[in-house]
Order: structure tokens, then sequence, then C-alpha cells
């Protein structure tokens, strides 16, 4: 085959898996099986290899062709991503519908109803109709470069086709990356399979997969997105918000089919009604529903609030409750030995899942809501995740049922149990308690402690009952019994090695990491860092005095107590005295001081949540600005830094006066500089 025959081949073979793409996609509409495609694919694959002068930057192959990230660089939106105010009933809607016609002095208004998917917020430019970047929304002013990620996700074309309307040379349009919940249950199942951490719900999984370094980890969630929104609609000619979607459509991206336009408030409402119950029954996750003003130009004249469009808000709805039994109350020990109750329940659905377990917290709560096994009770899930007992249907209680009381004795070990005067929480005291060894093993290779990838629960205990390990320490002498691993159900030579290797690799983890693992009570990650920071070694920790740790700031006095106690305890002194025959790294860099930058010589309380950074993020960017991230508000404090949903420490920084800083100051006064 020559150039010129490479060349209209390869042109072809483009069309048509574009074609194939947009109906498998997009339409969910396959007119040939997945064998037939991956041939036409891998025909072209051959021949852009053939002709390397022949790859264009849009051609299908190069879907995961970008490198891996070291970094994500930072994209400016203009003009910015906005949040949605929220409103939780007829009530606020019927008051956003009155706010929106005063503003535009009585005139009629339409509004377009869409689903609020359940996932990240995303924006794409077009250069003359080729996909050359997308972001994250970030904090509405900046997102993440995240290009070549969103290659990965069939639904956005890299190409817009000419047919659906004159493309213009620049265009932009925003949408939402998200996860399928049958996809989050598959791969799911080959995590739980393969010993690993499971993904929590589908938004954070589609988060996490976006912000992937390597595009071929992205391509592995098998992530979608919904596009809704063109930027400059109006200078393109378009003049209302559901001409934008068909124009989206008829560009070939994704749009949700699931939209409505509506002529009054009334109308809006009884849309609003109908997705009560079906909500549940789509193949996503949604956390609302979102009304628009119609007309673009109205839009405009509306304009936004500091945080808001006045033009659309996010309906939320109100968590669903069900009632149901109380079959039995179980108990569960964890790596502390605190003994938590749980409810068990006959299954009732709530929020699109089934829920048989909820959880009652403690003695006191069970007590103050006076919960009985027999007990008909009302169940909800607290922000739609945990499943909680509301209240007891007491007109429906069973005759007979009597008080629930607290056990007296472990139930894993038998050991007395103990609670503290002044704590709600009851323990078990016994360090040996096979139950609190089961949680200890596995919070020390959890993903924040020493990380060994490929140790999950059933492994952890299959371990546990075949003898094989007694403590976390055991762990570095797996090596020795390699053939008894392999010989185990599920286990096989390679995944053995693979698990050694994991193993291995955290004998150098840094110092912090291992003070997490240890599961000393109290003691966090950021307590762990102070610890590490502070005195650069374990050996130093050990023969610390108690003086000395309460001298460190922000450790605290309990903090301190609870590490004095624990390096006192001989078995502590055993599992460390192993640890280090294994070669673990017990030294950490022993940090001076804070570095000096802008925040030098301030403490700063982070409350509520950020857009821009997580938890461990905001503390570790404070510390790298020379400041000092505090767990609670004193006199002391320099500034809070509040985000979203804000609570008792917001409060108590503008009770003593304490400046406080939205995200967007605190990004612009100390990040931005």
């Amino acid at each position: 085959m020559d150039r010129a025959q490479a060349e209209r081949r390869i042109a072809e073979l483009t069309a048509a898996i574009r074609h194939h793409e947009y109906l498998y996609y997009v339409k969910n509409e396959p007119e040939i099986s997945d064998a037939e495609f991956d041939q036409l694919m891998l025909e072209l694959k051959r021949l852009e290899q053939q002709f390397p002068e022949l790859l264009r930057p849009d051609s299908p192959t190069q879907r995961v062709g970008g490198a891996a990230a070291s970094d994500f660089a930072k994209v400016p939106h203009q003009p910015p991503m906005y949040s949605l105010d929220n409103a939780f009933g007829e009530d606020d809607l019927r008051d956003f519908d009155r706010r929106v016609r005063e503003g535009l002095g009585g005139e009629p208004v339409e509004y377009v109803c869409e689903l609020k998917i359940d996932g990240l917020s995303i924006s794409l430019r077009y250069e003359d109709g080729l996909f050359v970047q997308g972001a994250t929304r970030g904090d509405g002013e900046t997102g993440e470069d995240v290009t070549e990620n969103l290659r990965t996700i069939g639904s956005i074309p890299l190409r817009l086709e000419p047919d659906g309307g004159p493309v213009p040379p620049r265009l932009i349009v925003r949408g939402e990356v998200y996860m399928a919940k049958r996809v989050l249950e598959e791969l799911n199942r080959a995590l739980a399979d393969a010993g690993k951490p499971l993904l929590q719900n589908p938004r954070n999984a589609a988060a996490g997969g976006l912000r992937q370094k390597d595009p071929r980890k992205t391509r592995e969630r098998r992530l979608d997105a919904f596009l809704y929104q063109v930027v400059g609609a109006e200078e393109l000619g378009l003049a209302g918000h559901w001409s934008c979607l068909e124009r989206l459509a008829a560009w070939r991206f994704k749009v949700n089919p699931h939209r409505r336009l509506c002529r009054s408030i009334d109308e809006v409402l009884e849309w609003v009604e109908s997705w009560r119950e079906r909500r549940f029954e789509l193949p996503y996750e949604i956390d609302g529903l979102v009304i628009k003003v119609n007309a673009l130009a109205q839009q405009r004249r509306l304009g936004f609030t500091s945080k808001f469009p006045r033009w659309a808000i996010a309906y939320k709805f109100p968590a669903e409750e069900r009632e149901t039994t109380v079959e039995g109350i179980s108990l569960e020990v964890g790596r502390t030995g605190v003994v938590t109750p749980s409810a068990d329940l006959a299954p009732v659905r709530i929020a699109g899942t089934t829920v048989k377990r909820a959880t009652l917290h403690n003695e006191d709560y069970i007590r103050e809501k006076d919960i009985r096994v027999g007990d008909t009770v009302i169940v909800r899930k607290a922000g739609e995740i945990i499943p909680e007992v509301v209240r007891v249907v007491l007109e429906k209680r069973p005759p007979g049922a009597v008080p629930w009381q607290f056990p007296a004795t472990c139930p894993a070990c038998g050991a007395e149990l103990v609670r503290a005067e002044g704590e709600a929480a009851t323990r078990c005291p016994n360090s040996l308690c096979p139950a609190q060894q089961y949680r200890a093993i596995l919070h020390f290779a959890s993903r924040d402690a020493m990380n060994v990838e490929g140790l999950g629960e059933a492994l952890v205990q299959t371990l546990l009952d075949e003898g094989l390990i007694a403590d976390a320490a055991d762990l570095y002498r797996l090596h020795e019994r390699r053939e008894e691993l392999i010989a185990l159900e599920r286990m096989g030579a390679k995944s053995v090695d693979n698990l050694l290797a994991a193993i291995d690799a955290t004998r150098r983890n840094p110092l912090h990491r291992l003070i997490f693992a240890l599961g000393i009570r109290h003691v966090g990650e950021r307590a762990a860092r102070l610890l590490a920071d502070h005195f650069g070694s374990m050996e130093a920790i050990e023969q610390a005095s108690l003086d000395e740790l309460m001298a460190i700031p922000g450790l605290g006095p309990k903090i301190a107590e609870s590490v004095r106690a624990y390096f006192a305890s001989p078995r502590s002194h055993a599992l460390l005295a192993k640890l280090r025959a294994a070669g673990v790294n017990m030294v950490g860099e022993r940090k001076a001081g804070p570095a000096e930058g802008p925040l030098s010589g301030m403490t700063v309380v982070v409350t509520g949540t950020l857009t821009r950074w997580g938890r461990k993020e905001i503390e570790e960017l404070i510390q790298q600005l020379g400041g000092k991230a505090s767990g609670s508000v004193s006199r002391k404090t320099s500034f809070v830094l509040a985000g979203e949903a804000a609570g008792s420490k917001l409060t108590k920084a503008q009770e003593l006066g304490i400046p406080v800083l939205s995200e967007e100051e605190f990004y612009a006064r100390y990040v931005q500089p």
C-alpha cells in the first residue's frame, strides 16, 4: 500500500470509528460487535505505525496517547464556573421564581429542568473543531488541566462534526464526568477479589479517576460525561439554554435526555415531583435537579451574586426515610478496643440501595432513643450515604420488648469491658483481643498508613486464621512462608509475589507513615507528622518524656499522654523491636521549624469542605507556606480558613473575633502571589 492509499484508508477508518464510538458511547445503540470495532482500531493503528507522518492528534487511537502527568497545570476559567444555590422544598422553588420574575420586571419566563449529575464538573476547549484542552472546575476560578485523561472518555468527541451546525473557531463547553453504578459495582468486585480497598461511591471514584497521573489508569475507570453548557452561546446565535442543549447534541456531545422545558413554576414543581422516586432507577447517581431560566438574554440581565447565578438553582431531595424493624443488635470491636453497636435490620430499600444495618454509635445513643430488639424504627441515610436510626415507632413496639443492655464482656475475646468516666465509648482493654489485632493490621496496611497494596480484609483474616501472622510486624516475614501463601485459596504464585513485593516496598516509607500505622490512640496523620518532624526518629519518640511531648506546638495533652502510654507498653516495645529487625525505616528528617513563607509564625484552622484542596493537601500547603495547621480555634489562631458547611469552629472564631477567610481570599492572598 502506498502513501496515497494509506491516507484514504486512514480517513475511511477514522470516520467509521468515530461513527461507531458515537453510536456506542452516546446513543447506546451499537451496530457492530466489540470484536469488529477492535479490528477497525487495530487496522488504523497498524497504518499509523507504518505511516507515522499521517498520525493526527484527533485520531481515535490517541484516546490514550499522552504521557503520565507529573503534576496538573492550572487552567483559568473565563467566565468562572459558578456553583448553584440550593432549594429544599416547594417554598424555596416558588421563592426562586418570585425573585426571577421580579428581577425581570414581571415578564414571562421559561425554565429548563435538568438532572444534577453526581460527578465532577469539567470544561472542554475546542480549536477549529479539535479538542485541545480539558480542565476540572477547581475553585470555579481556576481548575486543573486533565486533557489527556479526558481523551480516554469515549463520549467526549476529539473532533466536532460540522453536520451538527457550523463549528466556531474556538468553542468552550462544560459538563459533568461521572461513573455509572454498574461500572462501580464491577470495579469493586475486581478490587475485592484482589484484596484492595473499595471505591466508596461513584462521585469519588470519578473524581479520583480523572485526577490519575497516568491516563491508562483513568481509562480503567470507564468514565462517562454529559455536557450541558455552551460558553458564549449568544455570540454563536443561540438564544436559549434549550437551544444550546440541542446544538450540543447535534455536535455529537452526550446530552442527558431527561430534561424538560417548562413555562411556569407549577410545571417545574410537577417535574420535580416526578423524579422523587424515579431517580433511583437511573443507571447513574444524581444529587438533585437543576432549574435554569431558558432565555440567555434574561440570564444576562439577572446576573450573579458573589457566589451563585441568579437565574439557576439546584433542588435537593429531602433525605428518604423508610420504616423497618430491628432484628438484633450486634457489636464490632475496633483496633483501639472501642466496641460499637449496630442495628441488624429487616432489609429495606433506601435511596436506591438495600440497607440491612445501621450504626448505633454507643450505649448512650441506644438509651436516649430507647431502641430495642423487635422495635419498628424509621431509618434514613445521613447525607444519603450512612444509614442511621432516626426514631422508634413506639406505637408499634411489640409486647415484651425489653431495654437493651450493653454486654459486660468483649464479644471477640471475653475480656471484661470498661467505660472510662466522661467517655461515651465502651472498650475492650485486652490488647491481645483477636478483633483488635485484625483491625490493627488492616489499619497498618491501609492507604494513608503503610499502604500495602493487595492486602485487604479477607486476606488479613485468612492470614490470621492460618497462623501465618499474629501482628503487623509478621507481614515482613511472610517471604519465609511463600509456599504456604501460594497454597491459600484464591492465591497463586503471581499474586503472592506481588503481595510480598508490596510489603517489601513499605520498609522504606517515611517515618510519619509508620507512626500513623501503629494506630496510637488519638494520633492521626497530622500528629504523626508533628512527632516525626520534631523528634526525627522512632527511638527519640520512645524516650521522650510527657513534658517533651506536651511542648510540641499543636500536639495537645491528650495526644501526648496517649503517645507516652503507648511507648510505655511492653507489647509496643516488642512490636517495634520486630519492625526494626525487619528493616522498617525508623528515621526521618528532623525539621528545626516551619518553612519560611507568607504564613510564617501564623496558626491556621481549616473548617468545612474546600473545593480546591483536600484536608491533607491544605494542611501540607499551610506548612509549605511557613504556617502551622491547627485542629482547634483559640485566641492564638491567626485566622480560620472556612469552606462550605463550616461548623462549630467557624462559630467559635466569630465569637472570639478571629479573622475568617474564604477559600478564594486565602488563595489570592497567600498562594497566588
